[in-house]
């Protein structure tokens, strides 16, 4: 066996009306769905907010969001294919400690992504003059994660993401000097979610992003808002696999999400695509591995699995999902357009070399089918304050790395 690791007809006084109230509703649904959303453009020098391009979200300079700092410009030939917000960065060449403090609602969750573009600024090809160039973040004085950009393309963009919970009515974003290197950042983005959304964010654990992958067919390699109202980022995994024995699946009807079934609120263009096998083929493989400086017992992980059935035929679609040798579902069964999640709650797995196996059932007519993924690093925010004094810092490197592939 292989195995593969708004059309009407109306009269023209009533068609206006019914235009200027559609207008009105969708003014109305586009200010709630951006309602708290906090986006910061650093280095911007122009003190004049602008909507991105792309996703027509407002972007501030960071002028008030934070003290200190020097503003500057990506270098012209990284300009192009480049977001606006970018184009601009905030460096921190004095101090060990420089932290941006942004608006929150006390006792809300929220996202919170940091995004940084060297595009060699400084001139000096630091990322590429193979010394180290890492630094840190910290949420008040709580590690979040290290910014590891060692022999990194200066032209790519690194995020970091974290869910968590808000301290107080500001939330203080740090960049921690570890001496190797000037710390920057070029965006700052913080996206309220729903109380009942990630139910194992709580005041005292808060998850790192370490991939949230959307599978099917895609045209674009990230998809956020407006497909997704809370801004994440999907990357498209077509544009990593997408030829035989791969398939992918798609459907224009609407996948049902049932109450209990909404902690994560996937997007519905996203359950209505998926991706499975040739039926020769039984096994998916999606290995999240480790950056060569973490060390696998230190890291802890919560995989997130996203399903619908989305194909059209009657036959029975059963699979296993193991982590390395352990089974953590079985004999799970996708119901036909019903979205399904499944995590072991408060479960974070110890094995930071995760692999995750989707493995045919015993009597499944089907391969196994995805949809969707996410898994998250355990944080601990145990001294969680908007206390801005300096904290103990922790050196682990970037980590953050999946590949899903086959194994013939």
């Amino acid at each position: 066996m292989n195995t593969m690791v708004i059309s009407f007809s109306c009269s023209a006084s009533r068609k206006a009306t019914w235009i200027l109230a559609l207008l009105f509703m969708m003014s109305r649904v586009h200010g709630q769905s951006t309602r708290g959303f906090v986006s910061v453009d650093c280095g911007l020098t122009n003190s004049s907010a602008y909507n991105d391009g792309i996703t027509n979200i407002r972007f501030d300079s960071d002028r008030g969001y934070v003290a200190g700092g020097l503003s500057h410009t990506i270098l012209a030939e990284y300009m192009v294919g480049s977001d606006e917000q970018q184009k601009t960065l905030r460096s921190f060449p004095d101090g060990s400690r420089n932290c941006y403090t942004l608006p929150s609602t006390f006792g809300k969750k929220f996202l919170l992504r940091a995004t940084f573009t060297y595009g060699n600024y400084d001139g000096l090809n630091r990322t590429l003059d193979g010394s180290p160039f890492l630094f840190g973040l910290h949420i008040g004085v709580n590690f979040w994660d290290t910014v590891n950009l060692t022999n990194w393309d200066p032209s790519l963009t690194v995020w970091k993401e974290v869910l968590t919970v808000a301290p107080g009515n500001s939330v203080s974003v740090c960049l921690i000097n570890f001496g190797s290197g000037t710390p920057f950042m070029s965006a700052l983005e913080l996206r309220p979610l729903l109380d009942a959304m990630y139910p194992f964010v709580n005041t005292s654990v808060s998850v790192g992003y370490f991939r949230r992958i959307r599978f099917g067919e895609a045209t674009e390699y990230i998809t956020r808002y407006p497909v997704d109202p809370y801004d994440r980022f999907w990357e498209g995994w077509s544009f990593s696999y997408n030829t035989y024995p791969w398939i992918n699946l798609n459907t224009s009807s609407q996948v049902e999400i049932l109450p209990g079934d909404d902690y994560f609120n996937v997007p519905m263009a996203i359950f209505q695509k998926a991706t499975t096998l040739d039926t020769n083929y039984s096994f998916i493989v999606i290995n999240a591995s480790l950056g060569p400086n973490v060390v696998p017992e230190s890291v802890r992980l919560l995989p997130i699995f996203h399903f619908a059935e989305i194909n059209g035929n009657n036959m029975q679609r059963s699979f296993d999902i193991y982590n390395a040798d352990d089974v953590l579902h079985r004999g799970f069964s996708p119901s036909r357009l019903q979205a399904s999640s499944l995590y072991n709650s408060g479960q974070f797995l110890y094995n930071g070399d995760a692999v995750y196996t989707l493995n045919k059932a015993r009597g499944s007519s089907l391969p196994p089918l995805i949809n969707a993924f996410e898994v998250y690093s355990l944080l601990r925010m145990e001294n969680f304050t908007t206390d801005s004094e300096d904290g103990k810092t922790d050196d682990r490197s970037e980590y953050c790395t999946l590949i899903t592939h086959i194994h013939l």
